[in-house]
């Protein structure tokens, strides 16, 4: 099954042009990259886009004719193709080998829903630190060559994945269906909403624990004010009671100590 890289965006141009950067040149495993403007109000995304350069891999680049909001857009994107999806925001930047590792660990298990890399910063799947917004490394590209080295591809399992750069199977897309936009409106806790329904129905949810993303944060969506807490995390309790309790076993547990330890260890204590 090929896979769609769907890139949401709205303003921020100078993480969105660090993105595409980065896709250029550790794109060579993108089927589709599907760019979809959510009717920026910054005109230097329309000049940026304008002005892109053909990527080594089939692209498009859509604008919604009005705001929709994060969710609406995603939507959108997951709609129009019937490739498995990744889900990359703009404030993101790839490293050498990602998508392959990703599409390493979709094979691994038919029953993988949904595919979360390691980052700086990704919650539970932070490295360094575990649930802290670490820095951007130095060089990410060291990270992504020691993970080559010490991972043991084990892809173990996460209660949620983490949506800056989170691989979806189109099975678990047509058996539970895309994310709640009447609920969870333009944006935050759609995708563990999404993972906590593809669960209760037999699916996985994974870290590939080979593949590194930067995730800068902060930026593009994060202007509308989606952020954690407030009425979304309402709604997500009112539907799963036990959330909050089954995020708490995860980290209390932590079973990716080991992993970021060895990487850690590879990279001689420095992230």
């Amino acid at each position: 099954m090929a896979t769609t890289v769907i890139l949401p965006v709205y303003n921020a141009p100078a993480a969105l042009d660090r993105c595409l950067t980065s896709l250029r040149q550790h794109g060579s495993a993108i089927d589709h990259l599907q760019i979809i403007d959510d009717a920026s109000p910054d005109p230097q995304i329309a000049e940026l886009l304008a002005s892109l350069a053909p990527f080594a891999f089939p692209f498009s680049i859509q604008r919604n004719p009005h705001n929709l909001g994060f969710v609406g857009t995603v939507n959108a994107g997951m709609d129009a193709t019937a490739d498995d999806v990744l889900l990359l925001n703009s404030d993101t930047v790839v490293t050498d080998g990602w998508l392959e590792a990703i599409h390493r660990c979709a094979a691994s298990d038919a029953r993988i829903a949904s595919i979360t890399p390691f980052s700086n910063n990704a919650e539970i799947c932070s490295f360094p630190e575990f649930c802290v917004a670490n820095p951007e490394p130095a060089d990410p590209e060291l990270i992504s060559a020691a993970l080559k080295r010490v991972s043991a591809a084990s892809y173990p399992d996460l209660p949620t994945g983490v949506g800056f750069c989170m691989w979806l199977r189109r099975d678990a897309l047509k058996a539970v269906g895309a994310f709640d936009q009447a609920t969870f409106g333009r944006g935050y806790g759609e995708e563990n909403d999404w993972c906590m329904r593809s669960a209760a129905h037999g699916w996985r949810h994974v870290l590939c624990d080979d593949a590194y993303v930067i995730h800068q944060g902060g930026q593009s969506f994060s202007a509308e004010g989606l952020a954690p807490g407030g009425e979304n995390l309402q709604r997500l309790l009112a539907r799963y009671p036990h959330y909050n309790a089954l995020i708490a076993s995860f980290i209390q547990a932590d079973p990716l100590a080991s992993s970021r330890q060895a990487l850690a260890a590879a990279l001689g204590g420095a992230g």
